[in-house]
């Protein structure tokens, strides 16, 4: 055995590579296997932001830009958050163009985390989040919104302080979630963020599949609660763009200047390429994500009538592309157990709900990034399976 193996850091001995992941790859070489499992745009890229992105390579746009990402583009950035969501960031010093939005978490975490701090979690939630709080040497904890339709209430915020009190250090949101699918109105963000302001803690609010919310409009929490909110989001989702790896961090002044030196020090800047496609995707591409959207909600009806009838109890999605489902009475609730036998004996795989944590047992999660002859295809196999045909 390599001695050095046991000179890591002992922090990456808590932490392992993604449920999702892990069990997306053990279920890979099962023969005629359809999955239904990661969270990815079956769109492609839209042909006008491909083709800037070729203009970029031929202008030979392949140096660095600064740490903070080009001009132009922080400034798209922002008059698209304007536009969208009626927040105002200054394109100079309150923006970061980040190498997606995995990025813009690990800095926003790492710059503002040390040893003992805790962050509060609702779950079940996306498992991105803990791995970097274990990795800072913090604790994550974990809010049960299982039993509030996975909703996390202004109660539920005031009893963890009262039991956690100044170790909080930060909150994570994500809405429209994953894996959930549920976001929130605008009285529930306005309640959120007037309960938040009562406390001296740092708001991130992971905010990806903004563009991807179906009945209403998206409202960020930056709306309400600007001066503590680091917002995140990125142009994987909206623009089918996952590859491109283009996120964002807008906050105020002073905490973007302290967000930028971890962020330059994990990656000096994102792909300058990149960034001159997501030129046009935020400009010319303002609306590109309402063709996904539309198509998105058809999937997502179709599953619903698909599985209600199986037994399956659904979250309503109002957004992003998931149906979270809890597995149906008289099936094993060991969720692992469930997608594994579902995977061997019908060729369909799915997430297991254990992979978003505990509060997450006994449900499972379908990706609907996925054209509708493989969801039938999918209905097909899963009916099959659950009235045991097989």
């Amino acid at each position: 055995m390599n001695n050095l193996t046991q000179r890591f850091n002992p922090q990456v001995d808590k932490i392992q590579v993604s449920l999702i992941r892990r069990f997306d790859e053990q279920v890979t070489d099962i023969p005629n296997i359809l999955k239904l499992t990661l969270g990815e745009p079956d769109f492609n890229t839209p042909n006008h932001v491909k083709e800037a992105g070729a203009q970029a390579i031929s202008d030979n746009f392949s140096h660095y830009t600064g740490m903070s990402g080009l001009i132009d583009v922080r400034t798209a950035a922002a008059a698209f958050l304007k536009e969208k969501y009626a927040v105002d960031y200054n394109p100079q010093n309150e923006v970061l163009v980040t190498v997606g939005a995995t990025e813009a978490i690990s800095a926003s975490l790492l710059a503002i985390l040390q040893p003992g701090d805790k962050v509060l979690l609702p779950a079940p939630i996306y498992p991105g989040y803990e791995p970097v709080i274990t990795l800072a040497n913090a604790e994550p904890i974990y809010i049960d919104t299982t039993e509030n339709d996975f909703i996390l209430s202004p109660a539920m915020i005031d009893q963890a302080m009262a039991v956690h009190g100044e170790q909080v250090k930060a909150i994570i949101l994500n809405y429209p979630s994953n894996p959930t699918g549920v976001t929130y109105n605008r009285e529930e963000v306005q309640a959120l963020a007037e309960t938040l302001k009562k406390y001296d803690i740092f708001v991130i609010s992971d905010e990806i599949y903004s563009e991807l919310t179906y009945e209403g409009q998206h409202v960020s929490i930056a709306e309400y609660l600007r001066e503590q909110t680091i917002l995140i989001n990125g142009l994987s989702k909206s623009h089918a763009m996952t590859g491109w790896r283009i996120g964002f961090i807008f906050a105020p002044q002073e905490l973007t200047a302290e967000l930028m030196k971890v962020h330059q020090y994990l990656v000096t800047a994102a792909s300058t390429i990149s960034q001159k496609a997501a030129v046009q995707a935020l400009i010319e591409g303002i609306n590109d994500a309402q063709e996904m959207k539309t198509e998105y909600i058809k999937r997502r009806d179709f599953l619903i009538r698909q599985m209600t009838p199986l037994g399956f109890e659904i979250a309503h999605p109002n957004g992003a592309f998931y149906i979270f489902a809890k597995i149906p009475v008289g099936q094993t609730q060991d969720s692992m157990k469930f997608c594994l036998d579902l995977a061997e004996k019908v060729g369909l795989a799915i997430i297991p709900g254990i992979a978003f944590g505990p509060e997450a047992e006994g449900y499972v999660r379908i990706s609907y990034a996925a054209s509708m002859e493989n969801l039938t295809d999918a209905m097909v196999r899963l009916t099959t399976y659950i009235q045991n045909e097989v």
